[in-house]
């Protein structure tokens, strides 16, 4: 189970990094461009952060996806862990399970 972790963890880490990235540079893209045409710094930058997030969800489509997922996977894992924790500290642990431990 670690080694299926391990290797989805860095695809998903990377994703969640690239995605954030993405989001940022796309935010001060908006910035610049309504900086350009005589807008407030602080006013640009308010609609841009504001105007950033429905349009990251267009643009980024695949990687919102990718990390949507990842968090998806992660949460199972890390719910399905805890119910083996919890069955194990109530004494349920089958006999399959305790070899799973090494």
């Amino acid at each position: 189970m670690v080694v299926e972790q391990a290797g989805g963890g860095n695809r998903f880490g990377r994703d969640l990094v690239l995605y954030t990235l993405a989001r940022v540079v796309l935010v001060a893209a908006l910035t610049v461009v309504l900086a350009l045409v005589k807008v407030p710094l602080l006013v640009a930058l308010a609609i841009a952060l504001v105007a950033g997030f429905p349009l990251s969800l267009l643009l980024f489509r695949g990687l919102n996806q990718r990390v949507t997922t990842g968090l998806a996977e992660r949460n199972k894992a890390r719910y399905d862990e805890r119910q083996r924790l919890r069955a194990q500290l109530r004494g349920d642990e089958t006999a399959d399970d305790q070899g799973k431990d090494d």
